[in-house]
């Protein structure tokens, strides 16, 4: 969205003409409806576009997302609100009420800062995006104030902590592309490391971002929504919980699980097969500590550097997706949809690590039918392809 249609639709009527838009019907019907009945192109274009931005922003903001406005590179970098809710306690269970939030983006961690009763100065380089943050933030005001300006710039006298979330991508309201290189980010690393000298700070970083990078006095806690890694957040001075510098955090519907060391963990040792395979949550792969899980499920690595644990015990826990295993099944294709078929197996979720396979590939070799429903694990233990056919184990 540019400026112009921003304008346009910061009206009463345009902001009723949104309110009146359907999301589902054809685009182009409902551009030529609207520029029948008058409206401008730039009220045209922002209304049929926020329409659509409010539609797909309901996984992330619920029901707030009908009184939202975004551009699309906003909504895909926003925090979802379940866990701009965990962000801002963490900052309030640590005795800080005046947070600085510098990239705030169109206002989702400032929000959950609001939310829990902080003072908030939500800070953004740009001006669309930054007149955004302040719609979507007016309803808490007068705890949250907004700013058009470059978080180099701010002067954070009188604010208690920093939540700084680092432009990861080119700039743009619409198709961005990610940004690679943590030197390329604004504000730079350097200078967002640097703000944990002078006050407590939390920095939203890409999941994938390289570990050997965060600082050794930083807590890394990696975040996963509903199976999908969502975050790496960095946690300085009193954010950072003592003896916590490594934390996996599951989210899953309205339930959220952690698991915390002082460090990567080293993994378990391997074993044969068993009655049980578990998949670990991306959050706990990427904070390494598959080893914590493993042991407490009195479960081993199913093969050395490969993200599956595999044990008899019956038992299942927060971190992982648990299958029970029925049978090891042949690797060649013609083989395995022969004995797929005997099995009258119809309905196959397709799981795999550590093997070079397409699962949309191998599904329609296999020409699947029958009632039947199952899961497969395709893996390798050592140069070996090993085929499970499992079931899930409910949560």
């Amino acid at each position: 969205m540019e400026m112009a249609e921003l304008v346009a639709l910061l009206t009463p009527d345009g902001l009723r003409l949104l309110d009146e838009t359907s999301a589902t019907a054809d685009v182009a019907h409902e551009v030529s409806r609207l520029r029948a009945a008058g409206h401008s192109p730039e009220l045209v274009s922002a209304v049929v576009g926020q329409a659509r931005l409010r539609a797909r922003a309901r996984a992330k903001f619920g029901d707030f997302a009908g009184g939202m406005l975004f551009t699309a590179s906003g909504l895909e970098q926003a925090t979802r609100l379940p866990v701009a809710a965990l962000h801002a306690r963490r900052f309030r269970d640590a005795g800080l009420a005046r947070v600085a939030d510098l990239g705030c983006g169109i206002g989702g961690d400032a929000m959950g800062f609001s939310g829990v009763g902080l003072d908030v100065l939500a800070v953004d380089a740009d001006e669309v995006t930054a007149a955004m943050a302040a719609y979507n933030l007016a309803p808490f005001r007068p705890g949250a104030q907004v700013r058009h300006a470059r978080a180099e710039d701010v002067d954070l006298t009188g604010w208690d902590a920093v939540w700084l979330d680092p432009a990861r991508r080119t700039a743009g309201h619409t198709e961005t592309t990610r940004l690679t290189r943590s030197e390329d980010y604004s504000p730079a690393l350097e200078w967002a490391f640097g703000l944990s000298a002078e006050r407590p700070l939390g920095i939203k970083l890409g999941p994938g971002f390289d570990r050997s990078a965060v600082p050794d006095e930083a807590e890394a806690q990696w975040v996963s929504v509903d199976g999908s890694v969502v975050e790496l957040a960095l946690w300085f001075g009193a954010l950072a919980r003592p003896g916590v510098r490594r934390a996996a955090l599951v989210v899953r519907g309205d339930e959220a699980a952690e698991l915390t060391a002082a460090d990567d963990a080293p993994d378990a040792e391997p074993r044969e097969l068993g009655a049980f395979i578990h998949e670990p949550d991306g959050s706990v792969i990427r904070a390494r500590l598959i080893g914590e899980v493993g042991r407490a499920l009195d479960a081993g690595m199913l093969s050395p550097g490969i993200a599956y644990l595999t044990g008899d015990a019956a038992l299942t826990s927060p971190f992982v997706s648990s299958f029970r295993v029925r049978e090891v099944l042949p690797s060649d294709v013609k083989a395995l949809a022969k004995e797929l078929r005997q099995r009258g197996i119809g309905t196959l979720e397709i799981k795999k690590r550590g093997v070079d396979v397409d699962p949309a590939a191998l599904r329609k070799r296999l020409a699947l039918r029958g009632p039947g429903q199952a899961t497969l694990i395709l893996t390798r233990i050592g140069d070996r392809r090993l085929t499970v056919l499992a079931d899930r184990v409910p949560r």
